[in-house]
C-alpha cells in the first residue's frame, strides 16, 4: 500500500512513539497518523553497541516532520558501533532516511568517504602521461575538424537550395546584415588601415632613403597594400567585430532554445541564421577591402610627399604604374576569403555553443581565435599559390 494510500485509509488513530529493549538489541516503535502531528519523540535510551530497528508497520501517514525528526534521532547514532534497521519504514521515507544519514562504514573500519577520498587524491596524483594526453588531443582536434567539414558541407548545401529558389533565408535578413557587417565597419577600417600603412610606408620609406630611392615607396606601399594589408588588416578587424557578434548571436539563440524551436517549426538554421551571415560577408568583404587600400594608398602618399619630399605627381604616377589588375584582383579576391572564413567560423561556433553564458563566452572568444588562424594559413597557401603561378 503507498503512502497516499496509507493516508486515506487512516482513521483518527493519534500517533505514537516508543521505545523498547532486549539485550543490546533496541526498538523504536512509531505507530498511527503523523501526517502534520507535533508530538515529540521519547528520550533515547544509553546504548553505545548493538543494534537499532525502527519498527513502523503500524505508520498510517507521514510527512516531513517526521522524517526530520527521525534523521536528528538516528544521526546522532554511532553507525561504526551500532547497526541501524529500517526496513518496515514507508519507502519514500526510508530513502529519504538512507540518503540524508551518513553512510554506514564499510568492512576494515575505514568509511566511503574516506576510501572515496583516497580514491579520488590518488586519481589526482596520477596524471595521464604525453602519450595519453596526446592522444586525447588529436581524437578532440579530428573531431572538431570532422564537425567544420559538416557546417561547411551543410552552408553549401544550402547555397545550392538558395539558388534552386528552395531556401528558408528571407533578403531582409541579408540587407539587415549587410548594414551591420559593412557600412558600421568603415570608421574601424579606416583607422586601423591608416595607421598600420602608415608603419608601412614610414618604415619602408626609411630604408628606401639609405639607396636614395625615396621615389620608389609608391612601388613599395601601393603593391604590399593593395595586394596583402588592406585584405589582411579589413579580415581581421571582421573576425574582432563581426566574427565574434556572429558566435555572441547563434550562441545566445541555441542557449535560449530558439534554433531548436526553428528546426521543430521545419525551419533549416543554416538557411535562417548562417546563409545570411555569410552572403552578407562575402558582399561588403570587396568594397571593405577597396577602401582600405584607397585608404593605405593615401597615407603612403602623405609619408612619400610629406615627409621624403617626393614630388606628388609623381608619386601617383609610379602608384599607377605600379598597380596592375592582377595586384587590384589577388586583392580583392583574399579580402574576400578572409571575410568568409570569418563568417564561416563565428557561425560554426556559434552553433556548437552551449547552454549557459560561460559557453556562449567560450564560443565567441573561439570564433575570433579560428577565424585569425584561419586566415593565417589562407594568406600563406595563397600567396606561395599566386607567386607560384607568377601572378
Amino acid at each position: 500500500m503507498t503512502d497516499s494510500a496509507l493516508a486515506h485509509s487512516a482513521g483518527d488513530k493519534p500517533p505514537t512513539a516508543e521505545w523498547s529493549s532486549e539485550g543490546n538489541a533496541f526498538t523504536f516503535r512509531i505507530a498511527g497518523e503523523w501526517r502534520g502531528a507535533v508530538g515529540q519523540f521519547p528520550a533515547a535510551p544509553e546504548f553505545s553497541r548493538g543494534a537499532l530497528t525502527v519498527e513502523a508497520s503500524e505508520l498510517l501517514s507521514w510527512d516531513a516532520r517526521l522524517a526530520s525528526s527521525l534523521w536528528r534521532l538516528l544521526s546522532a547514532v554511532d553507525r561504526s558501533k551500532v547497526s541501524i534497521e529500517l526496513g518496515s519504514l514507508p519507502h519514500g521515507l526510508q530513502q529519504i532516511l538512507e540518503l540524508a544519514l551518513p553512510a554506514p562504514p564499510a568492512e576494515g573500519g575505514a568509511t566511503p568517504e574516506g576510501t572515496t577520498t583516497r580514491k579520488l587524491r590518488r586519481l589526482r596524483l596520477r596524471r595521464p602521461g604525453w602519450v595519453t594526453t596526446l592522444g586525447q588531443s588529436a581524437g578532440k582536434a579530428i573531431d572538431n575538424g570532422r564537425v567544420t567539414i559538416t557546417f561547411v558541407g551543410d552552408v553549401l548545401l544550402s547555397a545550392g537550395r538558395l539558388v534552386r529558389g528552395r531556401s528558408d533565408m528571407r533578403w531582409s535578413d541579408l540587407a539587415w546584415q549587410i548594414d551591420q557587417t559593412g557600412p558600421r565597419s568603415v570608421p574601424i577600417v579606416s583607422i586601423v588601415s591608416f595607421l598600420v600603412s602608415l608603419i608601412v610606408a614610414y618604415m619602408g620609406a626609411a630604408q628606401l632613403q639609405l639607396f636614395g630611392a625615396q621615389s620608389y615607396i609608391a612601388d613599395l606601399v601601393t603593391v604590399g597594400v593593395v595586394r596583402e594589408i588592406a585584405a589582411l588588416v579589413t579580415g581581421i578587424i571582421l573576425a574582432g567585430r563581426v566574427g565574434a557578434a556572429f558566435a555572441a548571436q547563434i550562441g545566445s539563440m541555441r542557449a535560449n532554445e530558439e534554433v531548436d524551436a526553428l528546426r521543430t517549426l521545419g525551419v533549416d538554421p543554416i538557411d535562417h541564421l548562417v546563409l545570411p551571415r555569410v552572403l552578407a560577408m562575402a558582399l561588403v568583404a570587396p568594397l571593405l577591402t577597396a577602401y582600405a587600400a584607397i585608404v593605405g594608398m593615401g597615407v603612403g602618399w602623405l609619408v612619400a610627399v610629406g615627409i621624403y619630399g617626393v614630388a606628388p605627381i609623381e608619386y601617383v604616377i609610379k602608384s599607377f604604374d605600379a598597380l596592375t589588375m592582377p595586384h587590384v584582383l589577388i586583392g580583392l579576391f583574399k579580402g574576400t576569403v578572409y571575410a568568409v572564413l570569418v563568417a564561416l567560423a563565428g557561425c560554426r561556433q556559434g552553433l556548437a555553443a552551449g547552454g549557459s553564458a560561460e559557453a556562449v563566452g567560450q564560443a565567441t572568444t573561439a570564433a575570433v581565435v579560428q577565424s585569425i588562424v584561419w586566415m593565417a594559413v589562407a594568406a600563406s597557401v595563397l600567396t606561395v599559390v599566386f607567386q607560384r603561378l607568377d601572378w
